[in-house]
């Protein structure tokens, strides 16, 4: 028996035993998810998008926005919007450590990841924290995020590509005028990356000013195509509702 099929033996097993309950209301959830039914339908899709920004837009397509001033990224996908229920998954993860739930957030954005990307790109980089930043929290989100995704979709994750250099201020403590400029040179790479097709990983887009600027560094590194790959978008102008990017 390859280690493979034993994993997946393993995993049968333990769900059997151990039937799945829903991460929102505590109900039985699926052999898929730890999500019901019911709750699974009620998470809130994200729908038509800007192909580059992943602005909710009426039809798909090139947002005003990016038709004007293109991001460094070639595209962005997020499965879904920032509201709830999802939030409130989120927020968990990422301000409770509730690392439980990143499994489950990493395999839904995978899900969606897989029936629209193509090619693959070569590796995934997960957004890095601040040192300081990682000492307090004790994890990366998108890092954990990332794993689930890299396992679905069967490509390397590339955690030591780049590195945060500064210490920066967050970004939802910032006015929207100061945040592009708090991320100047917070990126830096960490010797050379070979790969020519990347994709970023974080948990939420919000300003999308992170992921540019770690998109600018990655180009300077030799990298031709960006992608921006996150389990949420906040439609502009309406905040994060409690939600801080790194």
């Amino acid at each position: 028996m390859t280690v493979n099929r034993t994993a997946i033996w393993l995993e049968t097993l333990w769900r059997e035993l151990y039937p799945p309950l829903c991460a929102l209301c505590g109900a039985p959830g699926t052999r898929k998810h730890d999500l019901c039914a019911p709750c699974r339908r009620d998470l809130p899709a994200l729908g038509a998008a800007c192909y580059r920004c992943a602005r909710p837009l009426p039809t798909a397509g090139i947002c005003g926005a990016c038709q004007q001033h293109a991001p460094p990224q070639n595209c962005t996908f997020s499965p879904f919007r920032y509201a709830p229920p999802l939030d409130y998954l989120l927020l968990q993860l990422k301000f409770h450590g509730k690392l439980h739930l990143a499994p489950l957030l990493g395999q839904l954005t995978a899900e969606y990841l897989e029936q629209r990307i193509h090619p693959l790109p070569e590796c995934i980089i997960p957004v890095p924290l601040h040192p300081t930043r990682l000492r307090e929290r004790g994890f990366n989100q998108a890092l954990e995020l990332a794993q689930p995704v890299a396992d679905r979709l069967k490509i390397p994750i590339h955690r030591e590509a780049v590195y945060r250099q500064r210490n920066t201020a967050r970004q939802s403590e910032l006015p929207r005028q100061e945040r592009k400029r708090n991320l100047h040179g917070a990126f830096a790479l960490q010797g050379s990356l070979t790969a020519r097709h990347v994709a970023i990983m974080d948990d939420v887009l919000t300003t999308g000013h992170t992921v540019a600027e770690l998109a600018r560094t990655l180009r300077r590194g030799g990298v031709q195509v960006v992608e921006v790959w996150t389990c949420a978008r906040v439609p502009p102008f309406e905040g994060a509702h409690g939600y801080t990017t790194p």
